[in-house]
């Protein structure tokens, strides 16, 4: 039923027309639909689009995705490490002692890292510090660290970020409306006080975290 009860409303969504548009770093995005996770509700909405953004132009060989995401909604190339998910293709290795002798051009991770040290048995806060540094050393020189993190979810890793602790190059924060699934781009002092949703599983503040190594 519940399954049921979604297609009918991905099926509504669909009918009433194209998706809202969204911009992230001076560009315009269509917000992406799919019945996999419900998209048109929560933050997958903005994070599908920006992070096929990213991949754009860049060999498939070149790429490392932590957290196996974006397979449920298209075919994949690249290579997945996720340390739970069992599936085709993903690699079960835990993302903070993750080595590897090849460099990356690109490494992704879509709503990943929150969980890393938090949603684990013993709780470990500082975990997502070590894990972050680990995706560093692996990247080429020039090479991009993506990560996108839904705010609220992870109180101690929120923190983290306002301080800096996790030294990203660029931060973009995109906030959801408070009705509907419409994203815009903020100021870190409109995302200071964020919300997770527990009961729907969704943020209303996302952050994009960019690395680049020059």
């Amino acid at each position: 039923m519940k399954q049921r009860n979604k297609l009918i409303c991905y099926w509504l969504v669909r009918l009433a027309g194209q998706p809202p548009s969204f911009t992230f770093r001076g560009r315009s995005y269509r917000c992406f639909r799919h019945l996999y996770n419900a998209t048109w509700r929560n933050e997958r909405a903005v994070e599908v689009p920006i992070a096929r953004s990213f991949l754009a132009g860049i060999s498939p060989d070149q790429v490392l995705e932590i957290g196996n995401v974006l397979s449920h909604y298209g075919p994949v190339l690249h290579e997945v490490v996720d340390k739970y998910e069992r599936a085709e293709g993903v690699c079960n290795e835990d993302v903070d002692d993750l080595t590897s002798e090849k460099k990356y051009e690109l490494i992704l991770s879509i709503s990943t890292l929150e969980h890393v040290g938090w949603d684990e048995q013993p709780r470990d806060e500082t975990k997502v510090l070590r894990a972050f540094e680990n995706l560093q050393n692996l990247l080429a020189p020039g090479g991009r660290l993506v990560v996108t993190i839904p705010l609220g979810y992870n109180p101690p890793l929120d923190r983290m970020i306002e301080e800096a602790r996790l030294s990203f190059t660029e931060r973009v924060y995109l906030q959801r409306e408070p009705c509907g699934n419409k994203w815009s781009e903020v100021s870190a002092e409109k995302v200071r006080n964020p919300h997770y949703d527990a009961q729907t599983n969704s943020a209303h503040e996302l952050l994009v975290g960019i690395v680049e190594i020059r």
